[in-house]
């Protein structure tokens, strides 16, 4: 009877704390055990993006989760990073297979050459090429890269002082994620090759878009400028979490080159006014809504997680990033997704509608493989 009592006692007791443990937030209960792991939140969203994404027929990934099979080229290479992030995590041979795959398919896709008229594009797909031979080794990715680097550079012209074009037709207007991504990509090679032309490359684009697009004062980071005629045009009302993220990554892959503070000070400044001015009250990033602006804050939460993960950052910023990106995931995994399909809404608050974008997804997908990545390298732990 005694122990019937205790048993009576702790059941009891287990219940008053799992009730009021969030009082806001009634499914918290049903959620914890699900939030324990973030390698298991990883390894089932990610799942979840191949099956419903995936066009096997074409080897590469739909526009929605609706069979949508329309091509677009610019997420495809976030959707390799994603593929990427997974092979790194677990070193399955399946992911491996989608990584070969989708590079016959997209090229294919892309009227069977990797060059397309938008710089940026060009720039993301680099970037994923690159992480993928530095991966596997597999040569075909690097000559890749550089079919695509050679015509990247191509883009560099004396409008409003230099800088890359967005598009081949437009050579007036420069934007700042035509030029940041560059940055990223010539540091990144002259690390891997040593082409002192690289880090040049490297300088001159970083330089520019710090001189042109970013607010000294406050960090942010300007959408373009346009050169009419030598008068200068910046929108400076246009200000999303992807232009902060790949400031930061730019900045950061010239610090580890150099060591020169001034590049992680940089990033971090580009970090605090995206946590300070680019997110709600809720304490989350911002919605920038669906298509191309839905995988604004995926790119942003890549890019931030290298920072995160800097040895040289402060224990105090590393620990006031990685909460700010974890509170993030919590409420994404809490509330952002729908609990039968695992697919995600461009507000990490809401539940999404049954079609979603895959821009949309994979914002989810890449803020779970960081909290995955940070709670490997023991900076986050399971919640």
């Amino acid at each position: 009877m005694r122990q019937i009592s205790w048993f009576l006692f702790v059941m009891l007791l287990y219940v008053l704390v799992a009730c009021s443990s969030d009082g806001d937030n009634p499914a918290a209960g049903a959620e914890q055990e699900e939030q324990m792991d973030w390698l298991l939140n990883a390894n089932k969203a990610t799942q979840v993006f191949i099956t419903s994404y995936w066009n096997s027929q074409g080897r590469y990934f739909n526009k929605n989760n609706q069979g949508n099979s329309e091509f677009h080229y610019w997420p495809q290479a976030h959707s390799l990073d994603v593929l990427l992030d997974a092979y790194e995590r677990t070193n399955s041979e399946l992911y491996l297979s989608y990584i070969n795959n989708w590079f016959e398919g997209v090229k294919a896709k892309n009227a069977n050459t990797w060059i397309n008229d938008y710089y940026d594009d060009m720039e993301w797909n680099a970037l994923a090429m690159l992480r993928a031979y530095e991966i596997t080794g597999n040569q075909k990715f690097k000559e890749a890269v550089d079919i695509l680097w050679e015509d990247i550079k191509t883009g560099w012209n004396n409008y409003a002082g230099g800088g890359l074009m967005w598009v081949k037709t437009k050579p007036n207007g420069k934007n700042a994620i035509s030029n940041s991504p560059a940055s990223i990509l010539a540091s990144r090679l002259y690390q891997l090759d040593k082409d002192q032309d690289d880090l040049e490359w490297a300088l001159k684009t970083y330089n520019w878009v710090k001189s042109n697009l970013v607010d000294p004062s406050t960090g942010a980071v300007w959408d373009h400028v346009v050169d009419n005629g030598g008068v200068l045009s910046i929108r400076k009302d246009w200000i999303f979490t992807y232009n902060q993220g790949v400031y930061q990554g730019a900045a950061l892959e010239l610090y580890k080159i150099t060591g020169e503070s001034v590049y992680l000070n940089d990033a971090q400044k580009a970090a605090n006014y995206t946590i300070n001015s680019l997110s709600t009250t809720a304490g989350l990033l911002k919605d920038e809504g669906d298509g191309d602006g839905g995988l604004f804050k995926g790119i942003f939460v890549r890019y931030f997680t290298q920072l995160i993960r800097n040895k040289n950052l402060s224990q105090n910023m590393r620990n006031q990033y990685a909460n700010f990106l974890e509170h993030n995931a919590d409420s994404l995994w809490a509330y952002g997704r729908d609990k039968e399909s695992n697919l995600f809404n461009t507000y990490w608050n809401i539940t999404p509608d049954s079609t979603v974008d895959l821009t949309v997804q994979l914002s989810g997908v890449m803020l779970l493989e960081a909290a995955a990545l940070l709670q490997s390298e023991g900076i986050i732990k399971p919640s």
